[in-house]
């Protein structure tokens, strides 16, 4: 679908919703729930689940290959590549869906984006690991704007110097959180499995500052 077909039919402002900030010990968070309304987190999700030619990656977890228990696709600028677990993903050109959530999220956040991860977790049985998004692509104190479609899934902190201490969000349909500050150098995050549940897609907007 073209641009234009976004911006006349689904695309109004988001809602005035109220934010949660988290800002204890390194950790720096914002979070919306109702950043958009679930008719339009709908909408997003159903275009997004059938344009996005999705695929299944493969990382390398202490020498030894796995495929990642979710699908995804990456876009950004033509330049960028970015490694994770010894695996080298290129970026693909942005869609105009992509490219007009990254307006108004930067809009909302103040902060620019040049590439999103979009992740799609077929069911509960889908999750992410224990990780921090503290690649050298990232340079120092990178914000991470993730918009939340779909089912409600947990989302976990904890502290890289103390696992003891934990932070727990439920993510929900619509809903926006920013990680920003020292959140990637101090603090680790994942979402675990969680039976039952239903389809999910998460973008997560964050800006490459050099090609690895």
């Amino acid at each position: 679908m073209s641009k234009s077909h976004y911006q006349g039919n689904l695309f109004v402002d988001p809602l005035s919703s109220e934010t949660f900030v988290l800002q204890r010990e390194g950790l720096d968070i914002r979070y919306q729930e109702n950043w958009v309304s679930a008719e339009i987190a709908d909408y997003w999700f159903d275009c997004l689940l059938s344009e996005i030619e999705w695929q299944q990656d493969t990382v390398t977890v202490y020498g030894k290959k796995h495929l990642t228990p979710r699908l995804s696709y990456w876009m950004g600028e033509h330049w960028m590549s970015y490694t994770y677990s010894r695996n080298t993903m290129q970026a693909h050109p942005w869609q105009d869906l992509p490219l007009i959530i990254k307006q108004k999220i930067e809009k909302a956040t103040g902060h620019q984006f040049n590439s999103v991860l979009i992740n799609y977790y077929r069911d509960g049985q889908d999750s992410n690991g224990w990780h921090a998004d503290d690649e050298p692509e990232l340079g120092d104190e990178p914000v991470i704007a993730s918009l939340s479609l779909g089912a409600v899934r947990d989302f976990h902190f904890r502290s890289k110097r103390d696992h003891s201490k934990k932070h727990k969000l439920c993510l929900r349909n619509g809903s926006l959180l920013t990680m920003q500050g020292a959140t990637q150098s101090q603090w680790q995050h994942h979402v675990p499995k969680r039976a039952s549940a239903g389809s999910r897609i998460n973008l997560t907007f964050r800006r490459m500052v050099r090609s690895s």
